[in-house]
């Protein structure tokens, strides 16, 4: 969350012109500024981390749920860089994995959905602890 800073500068003038008529005057002028603290700068962070982990997590199901072929080296990379995200839920549920030289045309895995689920569960953990002593606005 912003800290904002206000500065409030009033001046005020009086006075008579040549023709005899009061005149008066007043300027107000108002500086603010906004300053993000430590914490925000982490807590959006640790967003952008769990955002850009949320979208190769996305992108791993929705190229296995259309049976993307796994020799285009974006398919690949894709598989290479997730399956290391999703290592840890691959045995949650009894999917079968096709042996090498089988084609594949559509795989639903719903350990990926429970990666990007934990994934998620952990970044709002994370913000929690940094935002812990934080005033809520």
């Amino acid at each position: 969350m912003a800290e904002v800073k206000k500065t409030v500068t009033t001046s005020q003038d009086e006075g008579v012109t040549e023709t005899g008529a009061q005149v008066q005057q007043q300027t107000r002028k108002v500086n603010t500024e906004v300053a993000g603290s430590e914490k925000t700068t982490a807590a959006n962070a640790v967003w952008y981390v769990v955002g850009f982990v949320e979208i190769l997590v996305g992108f791993r199901f929705v190229l296995k749920l259309f049976g993307a072929n796994p020799g285009s080296a974006f398919v690949d990379f894709v598989y290479t860089i997730t399956g290391i995200l999703t290592a840890p839920f691959d045995n949650i549920f009894n999917v079968t994995t096709p042996a090498a030289g089988d084609v594949v045309k559509s795989v639903f895995e719903p350990s990926i959905l429970v990666a990007a689920v934990v994934y998620v569960l952990i970044g709002w953990g994370i913000v929690k602890l940094l935002n812990i002593n934080h005033p809520a606005e």
